[in-house]
């Protein structure tokens, strides 16, 4: 897998991948709809040109085929901290390794290079297979921001706010790469 720079150029492949088991659908999501891709580029690129996130799209590196999306957000260069966020793949990528190695190479070049403290998880209280899969990587769960954030259909959303710290990174980045590893061999 490969994280790239999101461009403009990538919507048609995105759309493609959110396709691929309409994942708009989900109600406790914020997962773009097609119709609504190019306008959630647009708010990518323009946040990103505020220093306000960074987004990328994930691609398979056999064949470069796009298959999702992730970004760093609300970065805090003063606290050195930032939330990976706004991740989301076609369902044929998910629950296999390729979040596993997304989440290795965010977190590698945050702890590693942009010498973050924490790198901070986020999503919805009832989301369960995300939670899941934040908590596969290691992450703790710190708590629960209640009424946090309105949904698109209007119910409020309970956030369940999880990190990892600068102390715990190498046992985390270990226990990643065996997971990688162990992936393949299996």
């Amino acid at each position: 897998m490969e994280l790239l720079p999101l461009r403009m150029e990538h919507c048609d492949a995105l759309i493609r991948a959110v396709l691929d088991g309409e994942l708009w659908k989900l109600w406790f999501t914020s997962v773009p709809s097609p119709d609504q891709m190019k306008s959630w580029i647009e708010t990518a690129l323009r946040e990103q040109e505020q220093k306000q996130s960074l987004p990328f799209i994930v691609r398979r590196k056999a064949d470069r085929k796009i298959i999702g999306s992730t970004r760093y957000m609300n970065i805090e260069k003063t606290d050195r901290r930032l939330e990976i966020g706004s991740t989301w793949y076609s369902k044929e990528f998910q629950k296999t390794f390729v979040n596993t190695e997304c989440k290795l190479l965010l977190l590698e070049h945050a702890f590693e290079n942009l010498n973050c403290i924490a790198v901070e998880f986020r999503t919805h209280r009832l989301n369960q297979n995300s939670r899941r899969a934040i908590e596969r990587l290691g992450a703790v769960l710190d708590g629960i921001l209640r009424n946090h954030r309105t949904m698109p259909n209007g119910t409020l959303r309970d956030t369940a706010v999880y990190s990892i710290i600068s102390n715990e990174w190498p046992a985390i980045k270990s226990h990643l790469l065996f997971k990688l590893v162990s992936s393949f061999q299996t």
